[in-house]
């Protein structure tokens, strides 16, 4: 999966996107290092441990005296590039279900200022008192904050 493919990101904002982005940076593999592990550590089992596929890596480690798993690691190096394009389209997958899951229970602050009740002067959604008099305000969050005393 390329950067430029809209599959994942089609209904996603600018900052789920970005966060998306940041995520597939550091959950995806890369094609050539699969295959160079293949090639040169597929006796141990190394490829299928960097595509945590944990199972056949312990089990190319218990046999890899027996040279079966090193023949087994050279066929596999031509598979690695398939095997790895869809390592990254399940990790792509995931992580853009999670990320439009919680994008439904997070919902951004609105920015209009509201009016205080006692000075009438404009007053932040998120702010607990006013900043001209020190009233406080009827944000709900800061109320239930205020009743447990962390406020």
């Amino acid at each position: 999966m390329s950067f430029a493919d809209p599959v994942y990101t089609a209904r996603m904002d600018d900052r789920q996107r970005a966060w998306f982005y940041a995520e597939y940076q550091h959950a995806r593999r890369d094609e050539v290092i699969g295959v160079l592990l293949a090639l040169f550590l597929g006796c141990f089992g190394v490829h299928h441990f960097y595509l945590s596929r944990n199972g056949l890596g312990i089990l190319y480690l218990c046999f890899f005296w027996t040279g079966i798993p090193t023949l087994a690691g050279l066929v596999e190096a031509f598979f690695m590039p398939g095997r790895v394009r869809e390592y990254n389209a399940q990790q792509a997958d995931y992580i853009a279900r999670h990320i439009l899951a919680s994008a439904y229970a997070y919902a951004p602050p609105s920015s209009t200022p509201t009016p205080c009740a006692a000075c009438g002067g404009p007053v932040e959604p998120m702010a607990a008192f006013c900043p001209h008099c020190g009233h406080a305000t009827s944000n709900p969050i800061h109320a239930e904050q205020a009743e447990v005393g962390t406020v």
